[in-house]
């Protein structure tokens, strides 16, 4: 590790004063949730790039915008131009600034970090988004800091890097949340492992196999055995927001999956009917935060493959009304009867901040779909249609604050929202 004293570390920033600020993940996707075409902006971006080829925060920003339309790889490669120019980027909360946070990151796509700017952008909190490669160096000098936050999320290709970073902040002279090591515990083959047997809590086995396995069970056996291992839910590697997702309940389904599907390597898991007693599916995402647990969604379809987004939820007022009643009486419903799970799940991970998606059983059994450390937590939804929304993330927002001042321990809440 580099050393470090007390004085001032700075990064040389190559982005100059007359360079417009970075907006960022959360102001650019409150403009998409608002319904705005953001072609426009693209164009205003693009052009800045093109006009000043320093502008590594237009670059950023149009990769970002480039990411909403589905331009996934010109999005990347504009992202490797920015990188190319600086490391280093900055995002200012809308309060004069109490708190700096050095935000370690890697290269990727929306889902490689923690998107911290939606906890902190109304609040005292300066980010300081650094951005590290594996297999290089440490840099020399960083941003100057109060606190580390490890944002890089768990994923194959982030895995050497978080390595790294393990070696690199274990003598670390400032506070750091998130330690890499319990990061890259998050696979989805050893996170289930890791929770096999908490108490009060179903967690789906899961399987990492490479494409030969399913071009096996493909080619063996007739479709009337099935071998007792159907239906099953198939994703490639590190695929999130239901990329490549499917269910498979035939082998039929297998062979159509791969003939349209190009990865080498796959997470196979048992399908879990988590239906309610109406019919209905349930996902619920939970943040815990220093251990405690507070609602951030509900989404409800009738379809198994539940996401916030192509759940309708703001097509039903019924829908709506219970996600309300969810957040309002969490603490003494949804909250307290899982509190045990929830807290023994705290406990095995071993992070400050992370989140679970998950369902429950008719039996009230807590099925646990996912935890990791860079989902998504937001207030961008429509105040008008989910007004019950507001009041439940300024408490997330809230706790994810009086966090960051306990990691300094001086138990200091600072300001996490006007």
């Amino acid at each position: 590790m580099v050393p470090m004293n007390s004085d001032p570390l700075e990064v040389n920033v190559t982005s100059g004063t007359h360079r417009q600020p970075l907006m960022g993940l959360a102001v650019l996707m409150r403009r998409l949730f608002a319904g705005e075409d953001l072609t426009p902006l693209a164009q205003q971006l693009l052009a800045r790039a093109s006009a000043d080829d320093q502008d590594a925060n237009a670059l950023m920003d149009l990769s970002v915008v480039l990411q909403f339309r589905g331009q996934r790889d010109v999005a990347l490669a504009l992202q490797a131009q920015a990188l190319a120019i600086t490391r280093h980027y900055r995002l200012q909360g809308s309060q004069p600034t109490a708190l700096r946070v050095l935000m370690l990151m890697g290269p990727g796509d929306l889902m490689a970090n923690a998107p911290l700017e939606f906890l902190v952008e109304h609040s005292d909190v300066l980010l300081e988004m650094l951005y590290l490669k594996p297999g290089e160096p440490f840099p020399t000098s960083v941003p100057d800091h109060d606190l580390v936050f490890v944002a890089v999320g768990e994923s194959e290709q982030n895995l050497p890097l978080l390595q790294q970073l393990d070696a690199w902040l274990k003598s670390w002279p400032r506070p750091v949340i998130n330690r890499p090591s319990a990061i890259a515990r998050l696979g989805r083959d050893s996170v289930c492992n890791l929770l096999a047997d908490v108490q009060g809590a179903m967690i789906p086995a899961v399987t990492r196999v490479g494409r030969a396995i399913l071009e096996g069970l493909v080619a063996n056996g007739g479709e009337a055995a099935n071998d007792g291992v159907f239906p099953f839910i198939i994703r490639p590697l590190d695929s999130h927001a239901g990329h490549g997702l499917t269910k498979a309940e035939r082998r039929e389904d297998v062979r159509r999956y791969l003939s349209e599907q190009p990865s080498q390597a796959f997470y196979l898991t048992p399908f879990i009917d988590y239906r309610s007693t109406d019919g209905l599916y349930r996902k619920y995402r939970i943040v815990l935060i220093e251990g405690r647990a507070y609602a951030a969604h509900l989404a409800i379809s009738g379809d198994w493959m539940i996401h916030y987004l192509n759940a309708g939820m703001d097509l039903s007022e019924a829908k709506r009304a219970e996600e309300g009643d969810f957040m309002r009486h969490f603490d003494d419903a949804f909250g307290r009867r899982h509190d045990a799970a929830l807290r023994a799940i705290h406990e095995r991970v071993g992070l400050d901040y992370f989140a679970i998606d998950c369902g429950e059983t008719p039996q009230g059994e807590l099925v646990i779909f996912e935890v990791d450390s860079s989902m998504v937590v937001h207030a961008l939804d429509s105040v008008d249609l989910f007004p019950y929304k507001q009041a439940q993330m300024r408490r997330v927002f809230s706790a994810f604050r009086t966090m960051l001042g306990h990691a300094l321990g001086t138990g200091a809440q600072g300001n996490a929202h006007p």
